[in-house]
């Protein structure tokens, strides 16, 4: 069998557009890689030579365009926009026609088009999500039109689009499982010691607590854990006075304590929590079981009900000024009241 293209290039009775038109494709053929300066000569060359070339000089060159990998966009889009019976190749294998040029062709160009675009061995989840947008919103055709037969049915669904939505869903799927893997991933390595946004203890305040304790001073151990929490003192001495500890425990946990200091803490103000079990002591074991959130927001409660129920020195003074303001309001209207009864 003769080669088409060179019945194109060889006798002096075909038209010198086919010619030039299959030497353009072939020589941007033999480039294997273009630089934008010939990408833009090739588009600029390529569309007024395809209008004044044959029907057969066309067919030839989209041809041999399909098989180019670095055909570009613009060409792509006008050539995949030509009659199907010649842009069917293009469309249906071309490697160099991206997700968006293949979407503007299916839906400016018709069924016919969007047929051969789905007979490509691979479509992106995006072109496929377009082609069934298509064939759902596609009018239906009169039942005089339809071709009952089986062969025209396969025709108009290709065998695999379905199996390609299906791995595009399955490909969704996973995609969505993996950003809820990531999420717990974050979530369960949070950084236990970002306190951010909650009450801590100073490195002063850490220190005197750890200090008066030693010296079993609990006197000043109440003083200083007031003063942490910004509290009466009635609440720091409630908290001391819980004989089992887990009171001092939660606070100590919720304020951001580190656990060996927190754990010397409550094992020199209740002995019984500095008996081991095992390895460790029951201090150890009660600081072990509490959750640092828990704790955090306990603490917080236990502070706006003692500042509901107990004022500040800094909080009574401003009451104390409002009552002696009012006291002499009172009497400076009683003494005008006076005057202007006796002027009267």
């Amino acid at each position: 069998m003769r080669d088409r293209f060179r019945d194109l290039e060889g006798p002096p009775s075909i038209r010198k557009k086919d010619v030039v038109l299959m030497a353009t494709v072939s020589s941007f053929e033999s480039l294997q890689h273009p630089t934008k300066s010939e990408l833009r000569l090739f588009a600029e060359l390529f569309t007024p030579l395809f209008h004044a070339s044959s029907d057969e000089a066309r067919r030839q060159s989209v041809a041999a365009l399909s098989q180019c990998a670095n055909v570009p966009q613009a060409v792509a889009l006008f050539v995949g926009c030509q009659p199907i019976n010649v842009a069917a190749p293009f469309l249906a294998g071309s490697p160099s026609i991206d997700d968006e040029t293949l979407i503007t062709i299916a839906r400016t160009q018709g069924a016919a088009h969007a047929k051969a675009i789905a007979q490509r061995a691979t479509l992106s989840p995006k072109v496929l999500d377009a082609l069934v947008g298509i064939r759902t919103v596609e009018p239906a055709r009169p039942a005089s039109e339809e071709d009952p037969s089986p062969v025209a049915a396969a025709s108009r669904m290709p065998e695999n689009l379905e199996a390609e939505r299906a791995e595009a869903e399955r490909i969704l799927r996973e995609e969505k499982l993996r950003q809820e893997l990531k999420q717990v991933a974050r979530h369960l390595a949070f950084d236990a010691n970002d306190r951010l946004g909650l009450r801590s203890l100073s490195e002063i305040q850490e220190a005197l607590l750890v200090r008066f304790a030693r010296a079993h001073d609990a006197g000043q151990f109440t003083t200083a854990l007031a003063d942490a929490l910004s509290s009466s003192r009635w609440l720091a001495e409630r908290i001391l006075l819980d004989v089992s500890g887990h009171q001092l425990a939660v606070t100590l946990s919720g304020v951001g304590m580190n656990a060996s200091e927190a754990a010397f803490v409550l094992e020199s103000f209740y002995p019984h929590l500095a008996e081991h079990r095992g390895s460790a002591s029951r201090a150890w074991l009660v600081l072990d079981s509490l959750d640092p959130d828990e704790t955090a927001a306990r603490v917080e409660s236990w502070r706006r009900a003692d500042r509901y129920t107990y004022l500040s020195p800094e909080q009574a003074e401003p009451d104390a000024d409002r009552k002696e303001e009012r006291a002499a309001r009172q009497l400076t209207s009683t003494r005008k009241l006076r005057a202007n009864g006796r002027q009267r």
